[in-house]
């Protein structure tokens, strides 16, 4: 078992010329538990301490930037060491260099302070809770900064050292809920042609982390008005003098914050959203970061798609470009393909649940189609399309139409009569609708037992094997939902009087089979 003793012991013989530096220690003046350690030390000594470290702890040890010479630990209880080669021939020459005061503080290992570990969400987190005051190293007024609780930077050039910092600024802004100090905001708006400079891994990792702090599309703003994105990722700045008719002063931008937010309220307060199935949806809401990544790109290709048509502003086939272009941009910051995947399919699909809402009513086979087609990604779906949905309504209207979220669907002619308002509130029910089916009805209808398999049908049609056997068992799939048959007798008479029909499913193409 990891104690703090034994932590701090361990780091003071395998690390004896490093430096507690950066998160943990700011962590430590805040009174909170961070869930890394951050070591400088000189840089012929990083790669050989962790590897003797890694082994001491039984952890994974890599290297994580070969230009900045930085490795990292992780450990099986989820805890890290960053360890980082310190610039110059001294930690003295080095913090100068740091990014923000608040991280130009220094803590020798050999002084042995005293930490304390706990157990949150089954991973490790350490707090330096006691150390000598003549052992810290404070060149730059940082723990004066970290009790105003501003983000200064450390020197005019800190941007060109290191460009990510442009981002770095603000995640540790939204994680520590600090402000960035005006003369900062002027340097990183400066500089903000660097932005596109890192590593994509090393801007995912930022991006990720401010996505998972509170308050994102606040900070997001600040980001864009300083034009992070216009370089970055220009399409995401364009949406800004996108729309402004449609959406208000600011357009498209203006909207996807409000989404961005609205998906953060939902992720923190499930069971006031969603109060018959926060239980069920939990275990879907873990990853808030890719939620609002989804909901930052969702709109983007709105700008290159937007065409007056019988004058009214349209966005046709933004979907689907957009995923296009949220896959680019993804691949470009080193998303992993199963990530990619998931929000470029909520991106592709997010008009869905409004075409199904276009109907006055939604049929099993409808829901069906919808969650098979969309696999996985259906109930994420479903929380982008909810912010999405409440984007439109001030947060007041919001909360009271909640609790009207659970009633039936309204017919379109009442959401009508109810005005913008009305709409937001059907699309409500529409999802309260689609979660119903699918977390109570889910046997029945969203994965129904099969009744037939491909040996029956060829048996039965006298069939060889191949691509038609699917598509009739895809083809009965779909009518078993609506109630054409309910057990195996039933089938097998359903399938022998259409079989003239099935059979001819093998010309046609397996998007376009019609109702049964």
């Amino acid at each position: 078992m990891l104690t703090g003793s034994y932590l701090a012991n361990l780091l003071a013989e395998k690390a004896p010329n490093a430096y507690y530096v950066g998160g943990c220690l700011l962590d430590s003046f805040l009174g909170k538990y961070s869930g890394d350690i951050d070591l400088a030390l000189p840089r012929k000594e990083v790669k050989q301490t962790a590897k003797d470290l890694g082994q001491a702890l039984d952890g994974a040890v890599f290297e994580m930037d070969p230009e900045f010479c930085v490795w990292r630990i992780t450990t099986k209880e989820g805890f890290q060491i960053d360890l980082s080669a310190v610039e110059g021939d001294s930690i003295l020459k080095d913090l100068p260099r740091r990014d923000f005061t608040i991280n130009a503080l220094a803590l020798p290992t050999i002084s042995k302070p005293t930490l304390k570990i706990k157990t949150e969400n089954n991973k490790k987190r350490v707090l330096i809770s006691t150390f000598s005051n003549k052992d810290l190293i404070d060149l730059n007024k940082g723990q004066k900064a970290i009790k105003d609780k501003k983000i200064i930077a450390n020197n005019s050039k800190v941007f060109d050292a290191d460009p990510l910092r442009l981002f770095r600024a603000f995640r540790i802004a939204a994680e520590r809920g600090f402000e960035i100090d005006k003369d900062t905001l002027k340097l990183i708006k400066a500089n903000a042609g660097k932005a596109n400079e890192p590593s994509g891994e090393r801007i995912q990792e930022e991006l990720k982390r401010l996505m998972r702090a509170p308050n994102t599309a606040y900070y997001l703003r600040i980001m864009e008005d300083l034009g992070l994105f216009k370089k970055l990722l220009p399409k995401l700045a364009d949406q800004k003098d996108c729309a402004e008719c449609y959406y208000g002063k600011g357009g498209v931008w203006k909207h996807t914050l409000l989404v961005v937010d609205r998906i953060e309220f939902l992720l923190n307060n499930l069971k006031l959203c969603v109060p018959e199935f926060y239980k069920e949806l939990e275990p879907f809401c873990q990853d808030h970061a890719l939620y609002k990544m989804t909901a930052l790109l969702h709109d983007i290709a709105k700008p290159e798609t937007a065409k007056m048509k019988d004058g009214r502003l349209r966005f046709f086939y933004h979907e689907q470009q957009g995923a296009k272009r949220a896959d680019s941009f993804l691949k470009d910051l080193r998303y992993s393909s199963l990530e990619r995947r998931l929000i470029c399919k909520m991106i592709s699909s997010h008009l869905r649940p409004s075409n199904l809402a276009s109907n006055e009513i939604v049929t099993n086979r409808g829901v069906y189609k919808f969650f098979k087609e969309l696999g996985n990604a259906g109930i994420p779906l479903l929380f982008l399309c909810w912010a999405d949905y409440t984007s439109y309504v001030s947060m007041e209207s919001l909360k009271t139409m909640l609790p009207k979220a659970k009633n039936p669907v309204m017919t379109i002619e009442e959401g009508k009569s109810m005005g913008a308002e009305g709409k937001t509130l059907r699309h409500l029910q529409m999802l309260n609708l689609l979660f119903t089916k699918y977390f109570r009805e889910s046997q029945k209808i969203i994965l129904p037992t099969k009744l037939l398999d491909g040996k029956d049908i060829m048996h039965n049609l006298k069939l060889p094997s191949g691509r038609i056997i699917g598509i009739i068992l895809e083809y009965l799939a779909e009518a078993q939902v609506e109630g054409k048959f309910t057990n195996r007798k039933e089938a097998l008479a359903y399938l022998l009087e259409h079989k003239q029909k099935l059979l001819s499913l093998g010309d046609r193409d397996e998007n376009n089979i019609k109702k049964p």
